[in-house]
């Protein structure tokens, strides 16, 4: 069965030209694309492609808030965030999202097809200079962590949740909570841990386990 993909991307000309490079490839095939993140959200459940491109910048919801809301709907979907940004912020908001790989738009046809193909087989594809941005920022953040004593016994389980990698969602159903309640605990952790991101909070957490 080929490798069934779908595309997120305002650009009507570049969404045209990554649906023929898909379906001219053997053993990939483009199945729906999107011009934004809401149109995508409500048809990607009943499509269930096996990987999702997605941009950041888009027209309402970007990418990133679709990526996180994607993930609680088709968690088996893969999906790669194909970007013009590279900058540390956007990559770990959006891999802390759920994306599961994050590669440039000035990849080249074969280089996108051997990523989707990679992530397909549950990789996490990432161009050279993007892994190296990811090691980089998680160093520092793990060099510069410190002590999660002053968290709330409740605050700690969430955190433990969140460091295994489940969703929100998965997280509130594992503690009986709602999932707003989730979502305060993790703003409260965030504050007390003077951090901005899922990934420098669990880098704190893994760093106290040490």
């Amino acid at each position: 069965m080929p490798v069934s993909v779908s595309i997120v991307e305002d650009n009507d000309k570049l969404r045209g030209t990554l649906a023929r490079v898909i379906n001219r490839a053997d053993g990939f095939r483009c199945i729906s694309d999107y011009a934004n993140a809401e149109d995508a959200l409500k048809d990607l459940p009943q499509v269930k492609p096996d990987v999702v491109l997605m941009d950041i910048n888009l027209p309402g919801m970007n990418g990133v808030d679709c990526v996180r809301q994607l993930k609680q709907l088709l968690p088996q979907t893969q999906v790669m965030m194909l970007t013009v940004y590279e900058d540390t912020e956007n990559i770990f908001n959006a891999l802390t999202a759920g994306a599961n790989g994050y590669m440039l738009k000035r990849t080249s046809s074969k280089e996108l097809l051997e990523a989707i193909r990679e992530v397909h087989r549950g990789g996490s594809p990432m161009t050279m200079h993007i892994a190296r941005k990811v090691v980089s920022s998680f160093q520092k953040t793990a060099a510069t962590a410190q002590p999660t004593e002053n968290l709330s016994e409740r605050e700690q389980q969430v955190l433990d949740l969140l460091s295994q990698g489940l969703m929100y969602k998965e997280i509130a159903d594992k503690l009986a909570i709602s999932y707003e309640t989730v979502h305060t605990y993790i703003r409260r952790i965030y504050e007390k841990l003077q951090v901005r991101t899922r990934t420098e909070a669990v880098a704190k957490f893994l760093r106290r386990q040490d």
